[in-house]
């Protein structure tokens, strides 16, 4: 009979936890005793003494222990209660804005009370707001704690003394022998110098005083190391898991069509650079493998992926199957449009387009003719994969800005195309560069592409970073530039993310500008406008006829207007690094000059100052990615939000990046050693989640 586990504890076993209780645990994604110990704190607190009160400064965190000597309400701008104790070095008051009245009746004068909290300058001089606090026997002197205390993530009604009371007896369940199961083997904990499952949660619970107080920067603690080390391997092993599946299926084999390949070459104005060279072999190889390719395609903004993305559409469409290539928005889905026209009509391919905005006659029309296959390349967003969308045969699938898109939208498509004869190929595609040690966690199943090399004649940006105090300055640096015949965007960006709001300050914008450069054509593009009125903005901005063009993000991917050479981006402060070069690499692309104006608001704080002056040293888009992954963290990088991938409980890539070859060499090793163990690994970390990987 197999001994009991934690991961198979109910929290009713838990002296306390009800259905109500059980409720909440259950919104912090904690269903049992196992997940109770992997919630793990956020920091710790240092209450292992007692800080005489006439030695404390402002500040400090400490812990406190005196006789109440008088308890008073206070009014002011806000009723608050206050309470003063004293020990025999001095006095200091505890303040309360939120209170009852049996709160106000428990800190009777002549109690014993002990609390902890933030020292700060107030009314009555040291006070601390909110302390935790408990009243002490006199009789019974209250031990101090023995380890650091820890403080974690919570939720409304699950007060932190309640959690920690309830992880001290799952703790105590786990010493007395309902075992948290060991899936490493003693020889890799050995070779990784890892920790034991077991200690590791109780030093991660309960560390020693000489452990770093603060969680995310951990000094090495072996139990927060060894449980972000387990469920790095548990993603890894998944994804790698994921590609092994996909090299066993069959996919239909797409031998390079020539013809329209060096037909298509010739349009070009321009040679393919070396390393566009070398992606389009490594792609060609992938796509006659017979196996689905699954590549990502990393390349600087302007360094040529579009055309890389062509060559390969043309294997598909050469074989006689059909291309769809999926972009995040309306605006890069309607560039890709322009572009594969404009390149694919000449060769007598038919290029189709599908958008939600897609509707009547034109919908149904575009429906028959990917159904029937008369469509050979369709371009379009999500729309792509919705209800109805029928394709004869799918063959290879190009996504643009892939961590733009939801895993379930991208996972969608891909299912669309599959059948029993019939398995896609993909190429993905970003111009945000991914870090190489965020690629190792995050595209463990993917081969990856770098075309690291820009074309020739490609002009370096000058980055200035200007007050928004100097903006009558930057109006008219851009009213000599577009007189002189050079063209200019202006960029809004707003704190709220609504995109509504961001279009009315685009709108509020082009007005001002408007009226403060009448001499000039100043245009307005924005996500919310209909399809027709931005294709004529962008065919009035790339003719030349609109010289300023006022937009807000949408124009971060896909636009290109050569003789578009300033930039101005309002409050830059609000973007990351990547979708701030993103932006940037929109101009750049003729022959003139070119500068970005980044317009932030002072005061800037510090972070912000450290970004900007990133953007303003560099162009180059990996280093840029690193530096954001290093201050914004890889939620913000991959947009994680949106996507679920990445949504580690202990791991940070940016913290553990030191961790991620040892991970990747001990996958290696357990799949080769010990396979039985890889699934209960992924189930223990991934759970229901395990499904994000089959993109």
């Amino acid at each position: 009979m197999a001994s009991p586990s934690l991961e198979h504890t109910p929290l009713t076993r838990l002296k306390g936890v009800g259905p109500a209780l059980e409720k909440k645990l259950s919104h912090l994604g904690i269903r049992n005793v196992l997940d109770l110990l992997f919630h793990l704190p956020l920091r710790y607190e240092d209450r292992t003494q007692v800080h005489a009160i006439g030695r404390v400064a402002i500040g400090e965190h400490v812990q406190l222990q005196g006789e109440v000597v008088s308890t008073s309400i206070q009014f002011g701008r806000r009723r608050s209660l206050l309470c003063v104790i004293r020990d025999n070095s001095g006095v200091i008051s505890l303040r309360f804005f939120h209170f009852s009245a049996a709160q106000k009746d428990g800190l009777r004068p002549g109690s014993l009370l002990r609390c902890y909290g933030e020292v700060r300058r107030g009314r009555t001089g040291m006070e601390i707001y909110h302390p935790e606090y408990r009243i002490v026997d006199k009789a019974d002197e209250l031990p101090v704690e023995s380890t650091l205390t820890a403080i974690y993530p919570a939720t409304d009604g699950l007060q932190q003394g309640r959690f920690r009371s309830l992880i001290k007896q799952a703790l105590a369940l786990m010493e007395k022998g309902i075992e948290v199961r060991e899936y490493l083997p003693t020889g890799l904990l050995e070779r990784f110098g890892l920790a034991p499952l077991n200690e590791a949660i109780r030093l991660s619970h309960q560390p020693p005083v000489e452990a770093a107080v603060s969680w995310s920067d951990y000094g090495g603690s072996p139990g927060q190391r060894r449980l972000a080390f387990e469920e790095l391997l548990a993603h890894r092993l998944c994804m790698r898991r994921f590609r092994q599946h996909v090299l066993g299926e069959e996919a239909p084999r797409l031998a390079a069509n020539e013809r329209l390949q060096v037909a298509l070459l010739a349009q070009f104005p321009f040679e393919l650079t070396q390393a566009q060279r070398r992606v389009g072999l490594e792609i060609q190889r992938d796509l006659d493998s017979g196996h689905p390719m699954l590549r990502l395609l990393q390349g600087d903004v302007g360094s040529g992926k579009t055309v890389v993305a062509a060559l390969a559409a043309l294997h598909a469409i050469g074989a006689g199957h059909q291309v769809a290539l999926m972009a995040p928005t309306e605006i890069l889905a309607e560039q890709h449009l322009s572009n594969f026209s404009r390149w694919f009509s000449p060769l007598g391919i038919a290029v189709g387009w599908l958008s939600g905005k897609s509707k009547g006659q034109q919908r149904c029309q575009q429906l028959q003719a990917l159904a029937s296959g008369d469509c050979q390349l369709v371009v379009g967003t999500h729309a792509l994969f919705q209800e109805g969308v029928d394709y004869r045969s799918l063959g290879l699938i190009v996504i643009d800005e892939q961590h733009r898109f939801g895993v379930h939208q991208r996972l969608a498509l891909r299912q669309k195309a599959v059948s029993k004869t019939l398995n896609p190929h993909q190429l993905i595609m970003t111009a945000t560069p991914i870090p190489r040690t965020l690629a190792m966690s995050a595209y463990a199943d993917l081969d990856c592409s770098i075309i690291d090399e820009l074309p020739p004649g490609r002009v370096p940006v000058n980055t200035a970073i200007v007050s928004s105090d100097r903006r009558s300055t930057v109006i008219e640096r851009i009213e000599k530039a577009c007189l002189a015949g050079q063209q200019a965007y202006w960029v809004c960006t707003m704190i709220d993310e609504s995109e509504l709001m961001q279009c009315q300050a685009a709108e509020a914008t082009a007005e001002l500008l408007k009226q403060q450069l009448p001499g000039i054509n100043v245009g307005l593009i924005h996500g919310r406008m209909k399809s027709d009125d931005k294709a004529a903005i962008m065919a009035g901005f790339s003719s030349g006829a609109t010289q300023l063009l006022v937009a807000t993000t949408v124009i971060e991917v896909g636009v290109d207007v050569p003789n578009a050479s300033l930039m101005v981006i309002e409050n830059p402060e609000r973007l990351g690094l990547s979708q701030l070069h993103q932006l940037r690499g929109r101009i750049g692309r003729g022959h003139a000059a070119s500068h970005c104006i980044l317009l932030y608001q002072a005061p800037l704080s510090h972070a912000g100052k450290t970004r900007l002056r990133v953007l303003r040293e560099s162009n180059d888009g990996f280093y840029i990615a690193q530096k954001d992954l290093e201050l914004r963290g890889p939620g913000q990088v991959l947009g994680t939000q949106q996507t679920g991938v990445m949504n580690f409980r202990v791991a940070d890539i940016a913290r553990d990046a030191s961790l991620l070859e040892d991970v990747r060499e001990a996958s290696e090793l357990l799949q080769e050693q010990q396979p039985e163990l890889v699934e209960p690994l992924i189930s223990r970390w991934l759970g229901d989640n395990v499904d994000y990987a089959n993109v």
